[in-house]
């Protein structure tokens, strides 16, 4: 975290492009799209999207370090390290999602100005789910950040990877109005009952929509655990020891 944050450019680009993609499409699409609420601005329906795309951006920007690190040698000198693999994964994750769940924190100032309901002791809820988010994302990004040797091959798997589950997690469009086979994707897509929590808990949508409170933390925090299991167990591949 604290080279993160000495790392000024990057934690401007981190915060900025979600909040520039907020105001330019919200703005843009003003009241022409309704999230589902009588009144509802798209600014407000986006919004939740928004802080979601903030948790994607971290964990995508923190994995390009294990690439580096490996260009640099560093990496093998951690594995040289008489400690386990999963350590490794879990410190490398931990700090990551850490990163993550408080930049997306720090978008809930906006909150009141938006006006919408949100219950400030929600904000436990917010913060955790947040956290799982960033988890499971930052899980799979280190799974294929370990595989890959460049940062552009990196580049292009998360731009088929986790960008398409951004983009069919319900932060732009509700499921509702959407065609049959993308709402079945949109229902695969364990991203989709984070950010569905996440309008609830915000109060930026009718809460009654989308699966159950109970379904959605379920999902996220099984997709974590699925995803943080399964960099550990790439990380702990006997062919994962070469590294060149």
């Amino acid at each position: 975290m604290r080279g993160f944050y000495r790392q000024r450019a990057r934690v401007i680009a981190a915060l900025a492009t979600p909040l520039m993609f907020w105001l330019i499409l919200g703005s843009g699409f003003g009241n022409s799209l309704s999230g589902g609420a009588a009144g509802e601005s798209y600014l407000d329906f986006f919004f939740p999207g928004a802080v979601a795309l903030v948790v994607l951006f971290t964990s995508i920007f923190s994995n390009i370090s294990i690439i580096e690190d490996r260009r640099e040698g560093f990496l093998l000198s951690v594995l040289a390290a008489p400690v386990p693999r999963y350590a490794l994964v879990l410190g490398k994750a931990l700090g990551a999602t850490s990163i993550g769940a408080l930049q997306g924190i720090l978008f809930l100032p906006l909150v009141p100005l938006l006006g919408l309901d949100l219950q400030w002791s929600a904000l436990p809820a917010v913060a955790v789910l947040l956290f799982a988010m960033s988890l499971g994302l930052t899980g799979l990004g280190f799974f294929f950040a370990w595989r890959l040797n460049s940062t552009q091959g990196f580049h292009s798997v998360m731009n088929l990877v986790l960008m398409p589950m951004w983009l069919l997690s319900g932060a732009l469009f509700p499921p509702g109005g959407s065609a049959t086979w993308m709402a079945w994707l949109m229902a695969a897509n364990p991203l989709t009952y984070g950010v569905t929590e996440l309008r609830r808990l915000l109060g930026a949508g009718d809460p009654m929509v989308g699966p159950s409170a109970s379904v959605c933390w379920a999902v996220t925090a099984g997709f974590a655990a699925l995803a943080l299991s399964v960099a550990v167990w790439e990380a702990s591949r006997p062919s994962a020891k070469n590294l060149s």
